[in-house]
């Protein structure tokens, strides 16, 4: 039987954020620290066997003690993190491989991304079992324009082509690892690499799309954790309005 695995990245610093104390994923929002809400996703989910979670060695133990108080289940490390985000989930990627086989399938997610679906969790695992990989995004609502210099517009892509990516992106394991190894001899601090769909695209492979939700927020600025608190008061009200903002 194939095990599914998820890779949390919760190595951010919060730089963004402002003046806080707590590194983003560990700022609490009613009551539970940002990466619970999400780990609580993955950790309840019946087609998730084990979570192994990349973070500043630094934080480690602060992460242990929240693993422990909330009685999230699954975890099977807290890997220390690397030089950025990609070194991070590569280690995290690596240690999941010593205890899995090559079918093993993962599921690589941002700690800071806590509004997921498990219908979501499933499509993905589902695609990624049938084609290879599966990557989630959401049509992009606005005009895309493509600038090198930050003042001028270079090109405008047909919005209708253009989608913005997010997590969940899973990938069989040894395809990941094997695609990381070929990047990291040509491009060693994975400049220009903000995640596993753009690393795929510079090797010239390809990535299938899954349909995600628009409530799938990644939270960087303090004005994302305003719009997650909405969105939390929301789905406590969906029912009410018949409304699937946060559904796929």
């Amino acid at each position: 039987m194939t095990k599914n695995v998820a890779i949390i990245f919760a190595g951010g610093v919060g730089s963004r954020m402002g003046e806080t104390v707590l590194p983003k994923q560990f700022i609490e929002v009613n009551d539970k620290p940002i990466l619970i809400w999400t780990l609580e996703y993955f950790s309840n989910h019946d087609l998730i066997d084990e979570i192994y979670i990349a973070c500043k060695e630094e934080w480690i133990d602060h992460a242990t003690v929240l693993l422990a108080d909330f009685k999230v289940e699954k975890i099977k490390a807290v890997i220390p993190g690397g030089l950025t985000a990609q070194h991070s989930i590569y280690n995290a990627l690596l240690e999941a491989r010593s205890n899995s086989t090559e079918d093993t399938i993962v599921l690589i997610h941002d700690g800071v991304r806590p509004f997921i679906t498990e219908k979501l969790i499933t499509k993905l695992i589902e695609t990624a079992a049938e084609k290879g990989n599966a990557i989630t995004y959401t049509p992009c609502q606005e005009t895309i324009v493509v600038s090198e210099d930050g003042a001028k517009v270079n090109s405008v892509p047909i919005r209708r082509h253009t989608h913005s990516v997010q997590a969940p992106q899973v990938f069989f394991i040894d395809d990941i690892i094997a695609a990381h190894d070929e990047i990291r001899k040509i491009n060693p601090n994975y400049e220009d690499i903000v995640d596993a769909c753009t690393l795929f695209d510079m090797l010239g492979k390809g990535v299938n799309l899954v349909r995600g939700n628009i409530g799938n927020i990644k939270i960087t600025r303090p004005e994302d954790v305003f719009i997650l608190r909405g969105l939390m008061k929301y789905r406590e009200n969906e029912g009410l309005f018949g409304l699937s903002l946060l559904d796929t």
